[in-house]
């Protein structure tokens, strides 16, 4: 009986070690993945099964704990017997030959063996060191596991950062450092998205080399209590791409950003979000630490903004391997407007059509390869008033793929076609166009039609390292920037085409930190110029918190 209590608390001890640890890897990496290289949307965290999981635990600590004892007082036991059995024997009381004496001096054995003969009592006899020092064996192994055990459950249970509600708070982020090198004249040298139009034949090539830290990000989320059988969550998202103050060497002190941050509400099949968040109807990011302030080709067919929204998620499971996400909800209508003013807030064109922009997008998924094969198509309508009653329809669809060729290749790409989508960083971030005078009221504002996509082939060897190239390419209608000519967008230019191609190595030694090189060449086409071309090289170092 005893060494059959030992066996299972000491199986019961494993499973209990190995289980938290099963359960912290997920979660960690989930920790860590503040976007990473990619800012994918996750599952919420379940709070409510974590809470039962550790009070789970704890209940089956404190049984172990009870074994323990019984099996130490048992052990007790024993050893008082075979000291009076010692005392016996040294003083001729009971002679080793007699089999009864042994049996009770060792119940396991007794159970195990109950018409053991002298010989086997005398083996039984001289094997009694052994069995004690087994029990001593066993006994520390317990202790061990449930020291294991119980810094696993405190680890989980604890709260590493304090927080004004009793609710969990998770802080976490990347501190991103890049070294680049670069030549041509871009729209910004530390992550360039297209090539800037030259201001003068002085500064027709440039080369420049320098460093950021302005890419870093902080996350911090929260995990609530359900409300009306919702599990509930919000996350926000900072970093220090918002601009530069004017101080000397003010390029190296980025100042903060929000970009996104979201209230939950999550039931088994269905989701509600609120707040400021990247676009569900393209919700694929190509991989890169090169660029992380703007999702990788942005301006090259890559359309992305963080703009204030509410959705609804609904998930069906098709099969068990087969499963349908359908999503919808509005949006602020953006139109691309820079503030005119540091503090005080006018209303976009967007805002001034009254009324908000409306999304949708189905996906399906199958399992492939142990990944997700997904196919998505969305819908985008906004409406913009540019005064005078002008109103222009914004309107996108957009596809979406994610395709694992094999374990170790995976193809993902979006592509979208439009019109008016600047402010979603489509038409290479060009929105209307006209002739004539702005303030005249019969001046028509014309929509800018474009279309573009991305695409990206990932290698993974090894769960350390990855390589992945990419391609971006957006392009407005040149036909209506010719016909519409006379209002230039960005330095007295307009934008006809952008393509991008991009490559990068990414070796992550550990889980917490990780390295990337990477090179990029830009080209720009704009009409009645040269196409302008931009190289950059850029080395990473993050470690995510």
């Amino acid at each position: 009986m005893q060494r059959k209590s030992l066996r299972h608390a000491l199986v019961r001890a494993a499973f209990v070690s190995l289980l938290p640890a099963a359960l912290l890897g997920p979660a960690r990496l989930a920790a860590q993945d503040v976007g990473g290289y990619q800012e994918r949307t996750k599952p919420a965290d379940d709070a409510a099964t974590l809470k039962d999981l550790i009070t789970s635990l704890q209940s089956e600590v404190r049984g172990l704990s009870a074994e323990l004892q019984q099996v130490r007082a048992e052990q007790r036991a024993t050893r008082s017997e075979l000291s009076d059995l010692r005392r016996q024997m040294a003083a001729g009381i009971l002679q080793p030959s007699s089999p009864a004496r042994v049996e009770l001096a060792n119940p396991t054995l007794a159970a195990a063996n109950p018409v053991a003969g002298p010989a086997e009592s005398s083996s039984a006899q001289s094997a009694q060191p052994p069995m004690a020092s087994d029990s001593n064996d066993v006994l520390s192994q317990l202790r061990e596991d449930l020291q294991l055990a119980n810094s696993k459950i405190n680890e989980m249970s604890q709260s590493k950062v304090e927080s004004g509600s009793k609710y969990r708070l998770r802080f976490s982020g990347i501190v991103l450092f890049n070294l680049f090198a670069g030549s041509g004249m871009v729209d910004n040298l530390d992550f360039p998205q297209f090539v800037s139009p030259p201001e003068s034949p002085a500064l027709d090539s440039t080369n420049a080399f320098g460093g950021s830290l302005r890419q870093s990000q902080i996350r911090v989320q929260t995990f609530g209590p359900d409300i009306a059988g919702a599990h509930t969550s919000a996350d926000l998202k900072f970093d220090f791409a918002g601009g530069f103050p004017q101080t000397p060497n003010g390029s190296l002190m980025g100042t903060a950003r929000l970009r996104t941050g979201t209230v939950r509400f999550d039931w088994s099949n269905t989701s509600i979000v609120a707040g400021q968040d990247a676009l569900f109807f393209a919700p694929l990011v190509p991989t890169s630490l090169a660029s992380l302030a703007i999702p990788a080709l942005s301006y090259s067919g890559n359309l992305w903004a963080w703009t204030p929204q509410v959705r609804v998620e609904h998930r069906v499971a098709l099969s068990e391997s087969s499963r349908l996400l359908l999503q919808g909800g509005i949006l602020e209508s953006l139109s691309g407007d820079v503030p005119e003013a540091q503090y005080g807030r006018a209303s976009t064109w967007g805002e001034q059509s009254g009324q908000p922009a409306y999304a949708g997008r189905v996906s399906w998924s199958h399992d492939l390869h142990g990944q997700d094969f997904t196919i998505g198509a969305g819908g985008y309508y906004g409406r913009q008033s540019w005064g005078f009653g002008r109103i222009v329809d914004a309107w996108a669809f957009t596809t979406d793929l994610s395709l694992p060729l094999s374990k170790q290749f995976e193809l993902t790409g979006e592509f979208y076609r439009g019109s008016a989508l600047g402010g979603l960083g489509g038409g290479i971030g060009q929105t209307t166009l006209w002739q004539g005078s702005f303030q005249d009221p019969a001046t028509v504002i014309h929509g800018l039609d474009s279309e573009g996509g991305w695409a990206q082939l990932k290698f993974k060897p090894t769960g350390k390292f990855q390589i992945n190239g990419a391609l971006g390419l957006d392009n407005p209608f040149a036909g209506e920037l010719r016909e519409y000519g006379g209002n230039p967008i960005y330095d007295n230019s307009f934008l006809s085409r952008n393509f991008t191609p991009f490559v990068n190595f990414i070796y992550q030694p550990r889980s917490d930190i990780a390295f990337s090189t990477e090179y990029r060449r830009l080209r720009t086409d704009i009409p009645g110029i040269a196409a302008q071309v931009a190289n950059q090289t850029t080395f990473s170092v993050g470690y995510l918190f």
